[in-house]
């Protein structure tokens, strides 16, 4: 499954431009379709449990 990165943002506690830049220099595992970014959750789930 895939989120969009603002409600990745909403998730983690932090603003959308945030998100924004570590999805940028990779600090979230994102992945792009249709032009548009977005956060593969199971892999964000990884990050959040460790």
């Amino acid at each position: 499954m895939l989120i969009p990165v603002p409600r990745a943002a909403q998730i983690l506690g932090i603003s959308r431009s945030a998100a924004y830049r570590c999805a940028a220099c990779g600090d979230l595992p994102t992945t792009h379709l249709g032009g548009r970014v977005y956060v593969i959750t199971a892999k964000l789930q990884e990050l959040l449990s460790a």
